[in-house]
């Protein structure tokens, strides 16, 4: 886990924003304008198995989004994103089952408690740094899932039910490919703006950033708020989907750990990092389908090296190698 710690301060450089040309002539905008048309054309022509495998990478890359913004740019390194991805779950039942609330309501509000949480439970887990805020994030998570099981006014162990049906997958795949352009704005305001430099301040070392007049607090807040309001959204996406919620799938660590996988491996404090990371994991669940502890070794072994031999992901790797191309 230190390497990973390792790896977001070593993307200080590589994340700064670009200075220069207006955004609208940047070729980075051009890709994200391509890739978005692609990805619209793909929610009216694609068949089921494609809307599937394109909801899962849409939701990854949402999640990856909002935990790059922590730990890539904010070195926030949180383990709790399954809390946050359960809460957006648990709250978009409730609200459907019990208050029949409309379906794009439900999915802001559950964005919205998540976002609460955060708040809530800023005041401790920010009193923790570096690992020791990591091991607190993990604790959180565990102990809502704990509690989520143990508790029967929210299903218990059993878990909830919609009360209705779920939309259909080409309206889920639309939902998740708004939520995925939501994350995409967020995140380029935050990139391109001062909030930036004070992220890469706070993550590179948080007192000296106090000692020139950053508000570490504010800073971290503001990024952990953001970030779990997209969890959330991302999480009642997926209890919609499935209809059905309960705390050993909602809260499980697969999701901190996934999207700690995509991260890693596209390349933390860097834009095109989770998109990357994501096409990458969900291609190589696709492939390795029918040999699950078989896939579960291979992203075991790919992660290792990625720390070790590029700790910027395969985005710091290509953009490396390009350099050496141009200069060679």
């Amino acid at each position: 886990m230190s390497a990973v710690m390792e790896g977001a301060s070593a993307s200080s450089s590589a994340s700064a924003a670009p200075r220069g040309a207006p955004w609208w002539r940047d070729a980075g905008f051009a890709v994200v304008a391509l890739l978005s048309g692609i990805a619209v054309l793909f929610g009216v022509v694609g068949d089921d198995y494609g809307l599937e495998i394109g909801f899962r990478l849409l939701l990854f890359v949402t999640l990856a989004e909002a935990w790059n913004l922590m730990a890539g740019y904010g070195g926030l390194v949180s383990l709790g994103t399954a809390s946050f991805f359960g809460v957006g779950a648990y709250v978009l039942t409730g609200l459907v089952n019990r208050a029949e609330a409309p379906l794009v309501l439900a999915l802001v509000v559950a964005g919205l408690a998540a976002a609460l949480m955060a708040v809530l439970v800023s005041r401790a887990v920010f009193r923790l740094r570096g690992l020791y805020f990591t091991v607190g994030t993990l604790a959180l998570a565990e102990a809502l899932r704990l509690f989520m099981i143990n508790y029967n006014g929210f299903g218990g162990a059993t878990g909830l039910f919609l009360t209705q049906d779920p939309p259909g997958l080409r309206a889920l795949y639309g939902i998740a490919l708004a939520l995925v352009a939501v994350a995409t704005v967020v995140m380029t305001l935050a990139t391109r703006s001062r909030f930036s430099i004070l992220l890469r301040a706070v993550r590179d070392d948080e007192d000296a950033a106090a000692q020139i007049g950053v508000r570490a607090f504010r800073v971290k807040l503001a990024a952990f708020v953001v970030a779990s309001f997209l969890t959330g959204v991302a999480g009642a996406l997926q209890g919609l989907k499935l209809g059905a919620i309960e705390p050993y799938g909602t809260f499980g660590v697969q999701w901190t750990v996934t999207v700690l996988s995509i991260v890693v491996i596209g390349g933390q404090g860097l834009r095109a990092g989770p998109l990357v990371g994501a096409i990458f994991v969900v291609g190589l669940g696709e492939l390795l389908a029918d040999w699950p502890a078989l896939h579960l070794a291979i992203t075991g072994v790919i992660l290792i090296v990625v720390i070790r031999y590029a700790p910027q992901g395969l985005v710091g790797l290509g953009q490396r190698v390009w350099a050496r191309a141009r200069r060679g």
